[in-house]
């Protein structure tokens, strides 16, 4: 079966050798010739992952490609933190684009309040994940967008389904992680957690199904962790070594107390690349993205920062409207015209006279 093939089994210490995939050479795309060259530091425990194709050395060179996953891969094996500020929906993904951010993240919290009005238990679903995904995506295709996948909405073939649905629709990462089915927040109190061998049997899950898509997929497994609180830190960083065995891109520990002990864990999950999250008020302390750089982390995201920022926005322009009957402060000056360039506007206007129409000749 595809994607079993990368975990060695004890019978053997060969790996495959590496392929080469040639195509023409072209500025800023995923087009040259890459070849792909084993790990001088190959694993030498029996089940333990390795992919050649996938092997960060591969990503250090070379323009930055138009496909978001292959871009991702090539900003984790490049120097320089990745910062993905979370997004809630299609506004505020407009505005960390606008920002100049190069990564996005879809935070679950934020999608779950976005689009249903709801906290973070374990209410929305795969469907309410995936649908917001697909928008957000195209609004810049070539923008790597990580998302949460919660438990993985189930087992093993929902957990596949996952990571063939999020491919589907441009993600270019995903992280899944150890809680039970009823999950919350991983920055509330009252977490539990699966076992150790039903967490990495969901990574194993996504890295064989990431591996089974057809044309060789780069889309990155992100393996979290939310037992620091429930089980301790040493737990913690254990389950991440199993999850990074199993063929996890990236580490990922919940709510990490402090500076200390994101560092050790940094040092103990190396060369994984370990994200942070930084949530303001939240278990983790409030890391400015150079602070995180600093101790280690490859990925700091602020899963809250634009819904929180809507909550405070929005209930002030309530508030107002109610007690003056009108929103003239609030808008600030903004006319319609405005908001929509925020939105695209000048690109469906530009896109329209190219092709030769005339329907939005004035605006």
């Amino acid at each position: 079966m595809p994607g079993l093939d990368y975990y060695k089994t004890s019978e053997s210490n060969e790996v495959a050798a590496a392929p080469v995939v040639t195509v023409a050479p072209a500025e800023e795309t995923d087009n040259s010739t890459v070849t792909v060259t084993p790990s001088s530091d190959l694993p030498l425990k029996a089940g333990v992952y390795y992919n050649p194709r996938l092997d960060p050395k591969n990503f250090l060179e070379g323009p930055l490609s138009w496909d978001a996953a292959t871009r991702l891969r090539q900003l984790l094996a490049r120097p320089g933190i990745v910062v993905a500020p979370g997004i809630c929906d299609g506004i505020s993904a407009r505005c960390a684009l606008e920002a100049g951010f190069d990564c996005l993240y879809q935070s679950g919290a934020a999608t779950t309040a976005s689009r249903l009005g709801q906290p973070d238990v374990a209410i929305a679903t795969l469907n309410d994940f995936v649908q917001s995904a697909q928008m957000v995506c195209s609004l810049s295709p070539t923008t790597p967008v990580i998302a949460d996948a919660d438990t993985g909405f189930g087992g093993t073939a929902m957990v596949a389904r996952t990571v063939y649905q999020y491919a589907r629709a441009g993600v270019a990462g995903m992280h899944i992680e150890d809680q039970v089915q009823t999950k919350r927040c991983g920055h509330l109190m009252g977490k539990q957690v699966v076992s150790r061998e039903e967490f990495v049997t969901r990574i194993r899950a996504a890295v064989i199904a990431r591996d089974s898509i057809p044309g060789g997929s780069n889309f990155v497994i992100i393996g979290r962790t939310d037992s620091a609180q429930v089980l301790g830190m040493e737990e913690a960083v254990t389950r991440l070594k199993l999850a990074a065995d199993a063929g996890a891109d990236v580490c990922f520990i919940e709510g990490v107390k402090t500076a200390d002990l994101l560092t050790s864990t940094v040092e103990a999950l190396a060369p994984k690349p370990v994200l942070v999250n930084v949530i303001s008020g939240g278990l983790t302390p409030s890391f400015t993205c150079k602070e995180a750089e600093a101790l280690g982390a490859k990925i700091i995201i602020f899963s809250l920062v634009s819904c929180v920022a809507a909550v405070h926005g929005i209930r002030a322009a309530m508030q107002s409207l109610k007690k003056t009957g009108t929103d003239f402060s609030s808008a600030k000056g903004m006319d319609p015209k405005a908001f929509f360039d925020v939105m695209g506007l000048n690109e469906v206007v530009s896109l329209d006279a190219r092709a030769g129409g005339s329907a939005f000749e004035v605006v």
